[in-house]
């Protein structure tokens, strides 16, 4: 090939380089443009320095009037697969680039303790701990509940209520997100 001297490209001519030099700075832009979600996490993950206490009357509140769309992640501490359940359902919110309530709430720890594991739930919006009797509050979020964890409630838009021991399927985060 012949080497252009204005360019020094070889069969490259000013107008071509140009043109690939616009191409590469969209595909840079795109490639490098903000994502919202991920920002939001970030955030929020900066700002947790406190666990809400999570009672018998927290639940029903939330259904009523917190966040949405909003994700539950039920943990313990001793629980191995919670954290890749969190970081999967994390995943799916920021491949999805939607802001969204993502909260762990841990079931065996009390106050501040809880903050001790917030480092397995990089990206959540917020941490909760069981603050009474366990068995207790558990059955105001779902009376069939066993205390089988990961316990994964996601909450639509619209109010609607998805349930999943582990981490959610494609389909139900596809509902839950749409």
């Amino acid at each position: 090939m012949k080497s252009n001297s204005e360019t020094g490209m070889p069969g490259v001519g000013r107008r071509q380089a140009g043109r690939r030099a616009v191409l590469v700075a969209a595909a840079l832009a795109w490639l490098y443009r903000p994502n919202p979600a991920l920002a939001l996490a970030n955030k929020a993950q900066a700002a947790i320095k406190t666990v809400a206490p999570f009672d018998i009357s927290t639940w029903a509140r939330l259904l009523r009037q917190g966040p949405r769309p909003a994700a539950y992640v039920f943990t313990t501490t001793y629980c191995s697969t919670c954290p890749d359940a969190f970081d999967q359902l994390h995943a799916a919110v920021v491949a999805a680039r939607q802001q969204v309530e993502l909260a762990a709430v841990v079931m065996d720890v009390q106050g501040e303790r809880a903050l001790i594991h917030a480092r397995h739930y990089a990206g959540a919006t917020r941490i909760y701990a069981f603050d009474g009797f366990e068995p207790e509050i558990r059955q105001t979020v779902d009376p069939k509940w066993r205390n089988i964890t990961p316990y994964v409630v996601l909450i639509g838009r619209s109010g609607s209520v998805q349930r999943s021991i582990g981490p959610p399927d494609a389909a139900m985060l596809k509902a839950w997100l749409s």
